[in-house]
């Protein structure tokens, strides 16, 4: 593709499903806007209930976390993620994700700036599961054909 050829982006969020993120949690639910194999970065919307916990993960790459409801945090650190608070996460960093509160929908909800892998931690800090622009794209269209749902090119550049 030309650079002519590439154009300002607007993504309709109505038009994205929210999709469970199995096989880890199916209250977990994601809202796939960009997936990029260029960069290795996806934006994603999480919406999680109280009461969730994801395992303790690792990141390759860096990501921004710009929360928008609810409260959140990572048990190795003292502060609380409230709405309208970004979370920089260098490369290379591990943490264990909980949700503190909820807002009025009834989860909490962030908006994330992923690049690279996010690899799941066994209680060994052994990597038991790898997640990543490529397997986001398997689960989006997995659900969106288990659905009916016409599915969108998460991967173009317009």
């Amino acid at each position: 593709m030309l650079y002519q050829q590439v154009d300002t982006a607007f993504i309709d969020a109505e038009s994205l499903p929210w999709v469970p993120l199995v096989p880890y949690d199916d209250k977990i639910l994601l809202k796939y806007f960009k997936l990029d194999p260029t960069r290795g970065e996806y934006i994603v919307m999480m919406r999680t209930p109280l009461g969730v916990q994801l395992p303790k993960h690792h990141h390759t790459g860096t990501v921004m976390v710009y929360t928008v409801e609810g409260k959140w945090k990572y048990k190795e650190h003292d502060w609380v993620a409230v709405p309208g608070s970004i979370v920089y996460e260098t490369a290379a960093s591990s943490h264990t994700f909980e949700v503190i509160e909820v807002g009025e929908s009834g989860y909490m909800t962030t908006l994330n700036v992923v690049t690279g892998e996010l690899l799941f931690l066994g209680e060994n800090e052994q990597v038991v599961a790898s997640e990543n622009w490529k397997t986001s794209l398997q689960r989006y269209l997995a659900y969106c054909e288990q659905h009916g749902i016409q599915a969108k090119d998460l991967t173009a550049f317009n």
